[in-house]
């Protein structure tokens, strides 16, 4: 089992839903998020004053998929669906998940997908 957590601008949000969607990836959690990377903080005017802003609004996925093949699916559309070719374009990270347990049922493993 893997567990993939991507980073993505907040306007590619429905984009990379509906990709997910495509692949039939439907275990979703989706959190507003802010932060920065290598594009560091911006300069913007704000009611006529300059204001540095050092973190920026991001959208968070989280998917967890029961195989390798599935991962490198979730990925890719993950990265087509959110890639602008710009800095802040966002991170893909992948984990090994040890375990999972469906509440209601107590299934664990794969199942509990």
């Amino acid at each position: 089992m893997k567990k993939i957590e991507a980073i993505v601008r907040q306007e590619k949000l429905e984009e990379v839903k509906q990709a997910l969607l495509d692949i039939d990836v439907m275990g979703i959690t989706i959190y507003q998020v802010v932060g920065c990377g290598h594009q560091k903080g911006s300069t913007h005017m704000i009611r006529g004053s300059k204001v540095d802003m050092q973190l920026h609004p991001k959208v968070k996925f989280e998917i967890v998929v029961s195989t390798d093949e599935w991962a490198e699916k979730t990925i890719e559309a993950i990265r087509s669906a959110s890639c602008t070719g710009n800095v802040g374009d966002g991170k893909i990270f992948v984990y090994d998940l040890a375990d999972c347990m469906r509440i209601r049922t107590g299934e664990r493993g794969i199942k509990a997908i």
